[in-house]
């Protein structure tokens, strides 16, 4: 027997913060993270964003990612339906206190309007196998 199943596209959320110099829509975009024994790795869907366009900075314990799309290709054009809304991607995650990271370590790339921010783990934090004395 076969099973019907309805695709419903999720809907993008727009970021709440609304002091913004440039004109436009902020949405919040969609992350995985994972971690592992040596890093902690997020992955943000940004869509539309260049490399140039893209800043990730930590302050204190605060890391930011921004990107701006490029609103040229979308002048001048009547949508007659979309769901793929057009902006600019906000998104701000609090990192935990106590030197878990290694902050000079963090890395970022931008891959098919994949972002990948990789956050590793300082040496005091990694796992470590105790010795045991007899």
């Amino acid at each position: 027997m076969a099973t019907t199943q309805e695709i419903t596209p999720k809907a993008k959320q727009e970021a709440e913060q609304r002091e913004r110099a440039r004109a436009g829509r902020y949405y919040v975009p969609d992350v995985d993270i994972c971690e592992n024994d040596d890093a902690l790795v997020l992955w943000a869907d940004m869509p539309g964003v260049a490399s140039d366009q893209l800043t990730v900075n930590l302050v204190d314990d605060t890391l930011t990612l921004e990107g701006r799309v490029s609103l040229d290709e979308y002048d001048g054009l009547a949508p007659a339906y979309t769901e793929y809304n057009v902006g600019d991607y906000v998104r701000r995650f609090t990192l935990p206190e106590g030197g878990r990271y290694d902050r000079d370590g963090i890395s970022a790339r931008l891959t098919n309007g994949v972002l990948e921010v990789r956050l590793p783990k300082s040496e005091k934090a990694k796992p470590r196998k105790i010795p045991i004395s007899a």
